[in-house]
């Protein structure tokens, strides 16, 4: 009995340990997505558009290898829970690429960054995972290491008070897009909501792209590749990585790991773009370190947050 018990905690250890490195590949190929942006010459909802339609293909070929062991492929049907989980991003990347465009990347990512208030509230109403003093413990140290990370480059100017409005309304829909992926993930896998949720969002990007006069078309290569990439890197390796890692991983410590995308988005500034960090930055990203490692979700408690 004692070895059959052993032999499941082994195997549910394995299967969170893979969660985690997804949710970290996923955060760091997120992290990259402000640079993908401003390296191309469309309007902000045409970027959002093209990301998640550039997906597609990939995200198709994703749920046909997760699911070619089926003897019958399932119907292409689309119920509340992806609704809302292609809406919510919908509305996450919306106001993002918004932020991107009306403020200073700092800026932008400041707000956005806070998406882990409205997740933690959110899991204890809407999903009921409790959140202990640990997880309370490391949300604040991932928000001072966010606030230090991002703070130096954070610029108060009234001119830009609409785009660092868009960016608290990025963090509250990337919060309810977590959740609700969350929740979808216990009827659907993870390859399958990403393809079809992805539809859902794409389309409502490509009707705020046309209704909001704003170039469409890339122009340059250096445009369309870079599009390619924010599809293939942000968007499908990104997303879909977050996804898969929320069939396992509670959703409030999940969106902490999350953090590590403002980590990387400085990181890949200082490599890409030469903005060297100072040391209250490098001090910032160690915060956000600290915070995950304190808030992780032991053992035992993991055993009844399967969705």
């Amino acid at each position: 009995m004692n070895m059959k018990t052993d032999a499941i905690h082994s195997s549910f250890a394995r299967s969170n340990s893979s969660a985690l490195l997804a949710l970290v590949a996923g955060a760091v190929a997120m992290g990259a997505s402000p640079i993908f942006v401003r390296l191309t010459d469309v309007g902000p909802q045409a970027s959002a558009f093209w990301r998640t339609a550039l997906a597609l293909p990939v995200l198709w070929l994703w749920m046909k290898f997760e699911e070619r062991g089926s003897h019958a492929a399932a119907p292409i049907r689309f119920d509340r829970s992806i609704l809302l989980v292609g809406a919510c991003f919908a509305g996450d990347l919306f106001f993002w690429h918004l932020a991107i465009m009306n403020t200073t990347v700092a800026n932008a990512t400041f707000f956005a960054v806070t998406a882990p208030v409205f997740v933690v509230a959110g899991a204890f109403v809407v999903l009921g995972e409790r959140a202990d003093a640990r997880m309370f413990v490391g949300l604040a140290l991932c928000l001072a290491g966010g606030a230090a990370l991002i703070g130096q480059s954070y610029q108060v100017d009234p001119a830009r008070l609409v785009g660092d409005f868009y960016g608290v309304l990025t963090a509250f829909f990337f919060g309810a897009y977590v959740l609700a992926v969350r929740h979808a993930r216990a009827r659907h896998g993870a390859a399958r909501l990403m393809f079809l949720s992805t539809m859902i969002t794409a389309a409502l990007l490509l009707a705020a792209a046309v209704a909001i006069p704003q170039p469409i078309l890339p122009q340059t290569v250096e445009s369309a590749s870079a599009l390619l990439a924010l599809a293939i890197v942000s968007q499908a390796g990104g997303q879909g990585l977050l996804a898969f890692a929320l069939g396992s991983l509670p959703a409030a410590f999940s969106s902490l790991v999350i953090f590590l995308e403002a980590v990387a988005a400085a990181a890949l500034g200082w490599i890409v773009l030469g903005e060297k960090l100072s040391l209250i930055q490098l001090s910032g990203g160690l915060l956000i370190l600290a915070g995950i490692y304190v808030a992780r979700p032991r053992a035992e408690n993991l055993a009844g947050v399967a969705p």
